[in-house]
């Protein structure tokens, strides 16, 4: 019953319409309280119907023991469950992840999937930081509703500056980036500018239908959006490879991009599995 309701799910029409076509924030505000519900006659069955339809994997979990669908989500998990590779000339992927379109940056062209590009100047609101991966790299990386939802520094790094815009909540799934044009520009989404060894870096985590909730560690969002709105808030937090940047209260996307001096890593394949800390580029 399980496999033929998923397979009737992953029918690209039906999916679409399922996930797009219905009222995007009301449905993202309602699973949002849905999953925030403590009370055992809420939390249960959200729980119980997470872990069967994403089959959900809990066996690397710090406990599988949780008081909500939120505290699922953004579960953490047992020490040295990812190993980070310390070499400071390799970078690592920051999250669990099912990898998408990637590969080099056409001038400022890059692709959410083959056929349908979009322009980093669009995504991005500052052109002198554009100008900084012109020709340059990027990866997008999914994550999906079973996946470990917190994402982490991929090299020793210093946060510089964070804009956070606000925008839509399309489904980021493949179905829907193959019809919705320019999607990643629309969505809600987070510009973090960050160094490494004096190399530019920049991630740019992607709401979605059903999150619109993106929690950054060393940044206080809420606060920042309520004072600032979508200005530049300016950064000087330094972590370490590995260490927490932040979470999703639902599965989304990570873009990474790097500067032209960087090198993907030979072998990366579309639809291929990703671990955090999974080395994905050499500088």
């Amino acid at each position: 019953m399980r496999s033929a309701f998923l397979r009737l799910l992953l029918q690209e029409d039906l999916n679409f319409l399922l996930t797009n076509r219905i009222p995007r924030r009301w449905a993202t505000g309602l699973v949002g309280r849905i999953a925030a519900a403590e009370h055992p006659l809420v939390a249960r069955p959200a729980l119980a119907a997470w872990r069967f339809f994403s089959d959900v994997d809990l066996s690397d979990a710090a406990t599988t023991e949780f008081r909500s669908l939120r505290d699922g989500f953004v579960r953490r998990l047992r020490p040295g469950a990812r190993a980070y590779d310390r070499d400071p000339a390799t970078l690592a992927s920051p999250c669990d992840a099912i990898l998408g379109a990637h590969g080099r940056i056409e001038g400022d062209r890059v692709y959410q999937v083959k056929g349908f590009p979009y322009r980093l100047g669009e995504l991005v609101p500052d052109p002198a930081l554009v100008e900084r991966f012109r020709d340059g790299w990027y990866l997008t990386l999914r994550l999906t509703a079973a996946m470990y939802h917190r994402f982490h520094a991929p090299a020793d790094l210093t946060v510089e500056g964070v804009t956070y815009l606000s925008g839509d909540c399309w489904n980021v799934n493949p179905i829907a980036l193959k019809r919705v044009e320019q999607l990643f520009c629309r969505n809600e989404r987070a510009v973090i500018e960050a160094s490494a060894g004096g190399r530019p870096l920049l991630l740019v985590p992607v709401a979605a239908i059903l999150v619109a909730s993106i929690r950054l560690g060393f940044l206080d969002v809420e606060t920042v959006l309520r004072e600032q709105g979508s200005a530049r808030a300016a950064c000087d937090a330094r972590l370490g490879k590995g260490e927490e940047m932040g979470w999703f209260e639902h599965g989304s996307t990570i873009l990474l991009f790097l500067p032209p001096a960087a090198r993907l890593r030979d072998g990366l394949r579309l639809g291929d599995t990703i671990r955090a800390g999974q080395v994905l580029a050499d500088w």
